[in-house]
């Protein structure tokens, strides 16, 4: 089968190799649609999230929709997931026996197995892959193949929010108007925020958030003080790769707010003013992926209309475009808000 491996910093090519055989709990899966996220981004662009020397070459690719290949698991009583059918699969593999995946928090897990991950975990970026039946989800009649692919963004987007706990009425400020920014911002709307503001240098990223409803829209994290006449927003919600997003949030956030960082910087580091976070008083969280159960509350939020994943999903490129993909997706070129590679 074909596969677009990342050699190196920039170098994605197509190869042949064998296609993969399921183990006794997996299926064959045909993959359908994958979307470029940031992370891949980082490892295209920087060689990794986190600095370290992890080899090449990798199979990217987490975002994925796939095609089941054959009945066997329909035989065995799992009707939703008879050949044919179209299933998001859930890109992480935890032991499931540690003591953070015995808590319930399987996306903390130290030994996971996570799909197009450094150093030799390969992703989705192929024509076959296997998954385990637990990290399948049937989606519903009338979801594309894209839709499907970007529901494991959406399911980090709704973890952020579950962190960030925000109530009706209060108000949010998304930095980052990228897919992942995006879809926050609509989240928010949808659990009643009173308002919903979006940061983002890119003015075409600023159109769409103003066109998915978002109530104010700015190049620049000045703007919150003219919109809050001075005290901040009640939540800010951090969705970019810049190292001093961590700054603009604090600075933004009213006394006593939260903060709540699910982008990836650049060089794997951010700076903040202590005395500002101190001063303040403010709470801070981490994102790491999702929590465990997302995946449903995903896919009912697109089947009922609450969310847009369409509008994210701007370019569609073959297997073999991969390359191509990167390189427009990475420079933020022709209006790009996510690149979906498409079998």
């Amino acid at each position: 089968m074909n596969a677009a491996f990342l050699h190196g910093v920039g170098d994605i090519r197509i190869s042949q190799i064998p296609a993969p055989q399921p183990k006794e709990d997996e299926l064959l899966l045909r993959v359908r649609a994958v979307g470029i996220c940031g992370s891949d981004l980082h490892c295209y662009v920087d060689g990794g999230t986190d600095g370290s020397d992890w080899g090449a070459p990798l199979i990217l690719g987490h975002e994925i929709a796939a095609e089941v290949v054959d009945d066997s698991a329909a035989v065995a009583g799992l009707p939703g997931l008879a050949a044919g059918s179209l299933v998001a699969v859930d890109p992480g593999r935890s032991c499931g026996d540690c003591e953070w995946c015995r808590r319930g928090h399987g996306n903390l897990c130290p030994d996971i197995l996570f799909s197009g991950s450094p150093p030799d975990t390969h992703g989705a970026l192929c024509e076959y892959i296997t998954a385990p039946l637990a990290n399948l989800y049937a989606v519903p009649p009338g979801f594309s193949a894209a839709e499907a692919a970007i529901l494991e963004l959406l399911g980090v987007a709704i973890h952020t929010l579950d962190l960030a706990a925000v109530r009706p009425g209060e108000s949010a400020l998304v930095l980052g108007a990228g897919p992942l920014g995006l879809l926050l911002a609509q989240l928010s709307r949808h659990l009643g925020a009173g308002s919903v503001y979006v940061v983002d240098p890119l003015a075409y990223r600023c159109a769409t958030a103003r066109e998915l409803g978002v109530d104010e829209v700015a190049g620049s994290h000045h703007a919150v003080a003219e919109w809050t006449n001075g005290r901040g927003v009640d939540v800010v919600l951090e969705a970019t790769n810049s190292a001093s997003a961590l700054q603009q949030a604090a600075a933004g956030v009213r006394i006593g707010g939260r903060l709540i960082l699910a982008g990836i910087p650049d060089n794997d580091h951010v700076s903040v003013g202590a005395s500002l976070m101190r001063r303040k008083g403010l709470t801070l969280k981490v994102v790491r992926r999702m929590a465990p159960g997302v995946y449903p509350r995903a896919i009912e939020l697109v089947r009922c209309g609450a969310i847009n994943l369409q509008r994210l999903a701007t370019h569609s490129f073959s297997l073999q475009q991969t390359a191509e993909a990167f390189e427009l997706q990475a420079n933020h070129r022709d209006g790009v808000i996510k690149s979906v590679i498409e079998l």
